[in-house]
């Protein structure tokens, strides 16, 4: 098989393997295989033969913060969502998130694929058919280089239509206000709102789900629980 050298390359892999186990000066081989000291130096310092890749050592965005693309991978792994609808989704809170930057970040990641079911295993289990406008909230955490991060994500069960913030904390002020601004961003009503088995949507410190009934009903809600 051939090697595939740098393209600025004046060695090749067995000059370079005769420099890493000659003992003769650096000068003297230098000379002998017509290249500067330096060069034979630094084959001599090497254990290997190949050339150093020249790209970055770990691939990130020239757009996205290493905190946004923690929110797209937490969000995409939370909802199981297509493409186009996280970009709905996130651009709210990612203004500058494209179409292409989504996707590069997905691929980064290894989720640019949503799985499939396949042999043996069950399918997926399916909610019950809802009117459009039920809604489930729920609260999943993202770790960042700063900390943890608490995403707040509202989908409707028929449209898929999703809402989602980014907040450092998960306290009853910040999920009334959320709740707010959901009803406020969803053009249309919404009959239903169902959250996950935590504190912040619940004006008692139980471990039942809340079911909001009726857009009215959750701004009353909104209000009772800040």
């Amino acid at each position: 098989m051939g090697q595939i050298l740098h393209g600025s390359a004046r060695t090749t892999e067995a000059v370079r393997r005769a420099i890493q186990h000659s003992q003769e000066s650096l000068r003297v081989l230098a000379k002998r295989y017509g290249i500067n000291q330096k060069t034979v130096a630094k084959w001599k310092r090497r254990t290997a033969v190949k050339d150093l890749s020249t790209g970055p050592k770990d691939a990130h965005s020239t757009v996205l913060s290493i905190e946004e693309e923690a929110v797209i991978v937490a969000f995409r792994k939370h909802t199981l969502l297509p493409l186009d609808d996280c970009l709905y989704a996130l651009q709210a809170t990612i203004p500058h998130l494209t179409r292409s930057s989504l996707h590069r970040c997905l691929r980064r990641h290894g989720i640019s694929r949503l799985p499939e079911v396949t042999g043996d295993k069950e399918p997926m289990r399916k909610f019950k058919t809802y009117p459009i406008g039920y809604f489930h909230i729920d609260i999943a955490e993202v770790q960042t280089a700063e900390g943890k991060l608490r995403l707040f994500v509202a989908i409707d069960r028929t449209s898929k239509f999703a809402f989602v913030e980014l907040h450092e904390q998960a306290g009853k002020m910040i999920a009334a206000q959320f709740l707010r601004n959901l009803i406020a961003s969803v053009p249309y009503a919404i009959h239903t709102v169902l959250t996950d088995n935590g504190i912040q949507f619940t004006r008692s410190a139980t471990n039942t789900p809340s079911i909001i009934s009726s857009t009215a009903s959750a701004t009353s809600t909104a209000s009772s629980i800040a």
